[in-house]
């Protein structure tokens, strides 16, 4: 009689195991299907939201136009990559939009260490809530004044960037924006515009402590922002920051970003939406 030899158990484990490792790699498989597709589809419910707010600024822009006058300030240099124009709107057109900004409640508040703390409103809750500063950021003669100034033709940034245009509230203590570069996630040149809404507290001549402060070359410039400043910088070329607010103190400024050309490569458009996790949360990553 031949010996009956009985299967070894570590024939059994390898067998186990393989089919362990085929299960974890066919789960692995589908949770990246799943996740690939779950992002796909909020990219594209957001590029219809796009499309909604496209058509809604469209009909803002036919339905608030506006003149400016903005000649009145003629050409001013920008040698240094940054330029301030004090009472740079029309006394009507400024109560407008003061009005409109102080009363909006809408914002969301960031905190990232060392970087920021503040509160934020984005594009697109000022496209839904506040179209009469919505129709200020697209007015021709905005753009046709700073295209004068950098010497390029200029246009609003695309409507998917939550900050081509935003209102920055500094509202609490220690509020503030640490030293940081604008960088730019497009093709062509890029700026931006700071129109200063409300600047009140303890500060010098009554302002808040709250100071945009630039660095050029080693140089630090604190830039004192009244209320209807307008600061214009291309933020790639200018390091700033602005210092901590103080207790009982408020800032508020309307934020906005044009470029030359608003087309963006890949990685640009990945890095811009990273950055702006830092004010509009992971939403961002979606736009």
């Amino acid at each position: 009689m031949q010996p009956v030899t009985q299967p070894t158990s570590s024939g059994g484990s390898e067998g186990a195991g393989a089919q362990g490792h085929a299960v974890l790699a066919e789960l692995g498989a589908v949770a990246v299907v799943v996740a690939a597709g779950a992002f796909g589809l909020a990219r594209r419910r957001r590029a219809r939201l796009y499309r909604l707010h496209a058509d809604k600024v469209a009909n803002i822009k036919r339905r608030h136009p506006l003149e400016l006058r903005l000649e009145r300030h003629g050409v001013p240099g920008f040698d240094g990559a940054l330029v301030k124009v004090p009472d740079f709107l029309p006394a009507g057109v400024f109560a407008r939009l003061h009005s409109d900004i102080v009363g909006l409640g809408t914002s969301e508040r960031a905190y990232v260490p060392v970087m920021r703390r503040g509160a934020t409103a984005s594009y697109e809750s000022l496209i839904t809530e506040l179209p009469g500063v919505v129709a200020y950021y697209h007015s021709a003669d905005l753009m046709r004044f700073i295209s004068r100034v950098v010497r390029d033709p200029v246009e609003p940034t695309p409507i998917n960037d939550q900050s081509s245009l935003s209102i920055l509230h500094y509202d609490k203590p220690l509020d503030h924006i640490g030293w940081h570069f604008d960088h730019n996630f497009y093709r062509g040149r890029h700026f931006t515009a700071l129109l200063t809404i409300v600047n009140q507290g303890s500060g010098e001549n009554g302002l808040s402590h709250a100071v945009l402060t630039a660095n050029f070359g080693g140089r630090i410039v604190a830039v004192p922002t009244e209320p209807n400043s307008l600061v214009l910088f291309e933020g790639a070329k200018v390091r700033h920051k602005v210092t901590p607010l103080h207790e009982g103190e408020h800032r508020v400024v309307l934020s906005m970003t044009c470029c030359t050309d608003p087309r963006a490569r890949l990685w640009q458009g990945l890095a811009r939406r990273v950055k702006d996790t830092a004010y509009y949360g992971v939403r961002a990553l979606w736009t």
